[in-house]
């Protein structure tokens, strides 16, 4: 009787549970869909954008290139884990052999050979995976963005130069960069130019001097032989190394900070130093929520 009781009691809650699904057609309908949903998006992730929860570890299994594969789809079916991006992979051409190498490349330059432009300068083949030239452009333009923080934070925060009967009184006292490059003479501007170009010129002299035996952005600046060393440096080639790898870094955050410098004076029309000037004195930037109130309330 007992186990004829429990029987009984076990249908009617079927029953039940049965009217409460078909009275509730929404919420039995998503206990199926999201996990179909889920299952559906983690299938859509092929492999060039998988996931993976481990921050850094060993590159998987290469896998076998099939036949008639372009090197760029080799790179990419042989991928690992990203170090820059967890939940990323990177290409196999970024195998960490090369300094600053964290398995950053979302939009696969290391899986495209070099073109025969720099192959006529160093003498390459374009070998998928020979990053010399990318790092070259990583350097010049780390270097030159560099340069252009500094541009940006010295007029306000240390003053500009004094102008003259020839330039005028106020030709060099703007302190927004992108309002200062409409304002000051042709001639300050020419300079700036003949000085890069000079740069430019030596340095294709140096990569046609040194060919497939040259270091990229190297300028014959600084310790070793035949190097122009004002500072005396003198590292180990461990210490050498890291100051590499920091320049490295400089030059990325650089890259990323002028472009918002130069987002944020196209915005507001103000010098660096005039915006943080106003964010540390104006009361409805720096006082607590509640206690400043605008005039008129």
């Amino acid at each position: 009787r007992q186990r004829q009781r429990r029987l009984a009691c076990s249908i009617d809650e079927a029953y039940s549970f049965q009217e409460n699904l078909s009275s509730k057609p929404i919420v039995s309908t998503m206990k199926f869909v999201l996990p179909a949903l889920f299952i559906g998006s983690a299938a859509a992730f092929d492999a060039t954008m998988t996931f993976s929860l481990k921050k850094k570890g060993p590159k998987k299994a290469a896998k076998k290139s099939f036949s008639g594969s372009s090197p760029s789809a080799d790179a990419w079916a042989n991928a690992g884990p990203s170090e820059a991006l967890p939940f990323a992979t990177a290409p196999a051409t970024l195998d960490g052999s090369m300094l600053g190498d964290v398995g950053f490349d979302p939009l696969g330059f290391s899986t495209v050979p070099v073109g025969s432009w720099f192959t006529g300068f160093e003498g390459r083949n374009g070998v998928p995976g020979d990053l010399t030239w990318y790092r070259e452009a990583e350097l010049i333009h780390g270097r030159i963005a560099q340069l252009a923080v500094v541009g940006f934070l010295a007029p306000g925060f240390f003053g500009t130069l004094p102008g003259n009967e020839w330039t005028g009184a106020d030709a060099y006292s703007y302190t927004n960069p992108l309002e200062a490059f409409g304002k000051v003479p042709g001639l300050a501007i020419l300079q700036i130019f003949l000085f890069m170009t000079f740069l430019e010129i030596r340095r294709i002299k140096i990569i046609q001097e040194e060919g497939s035996s040259y270091q990229a952005g190297d300028l014959r600046i600084g310790q070793g032989a035949g190097r122009w060393n004002p500072f005396g440096l003198n590292y180990s080639p461990a210490e050498y190394e890291e100051k590499q790898l920091q320049e490295l870094k400089h030059c990325r955050l650089a890259m990323v900070g002028v472009f918002g410098l130069w987002a944020q004076a196209l915005a507001s029309g103000e010098s660096v130093a005039d915006q943080l000037g106003t964010g540390l004195s104006a009361p409805e930037y720096f006082a607590k929520a509640g206690y400043y109130f605008p005039d008129g309330i």
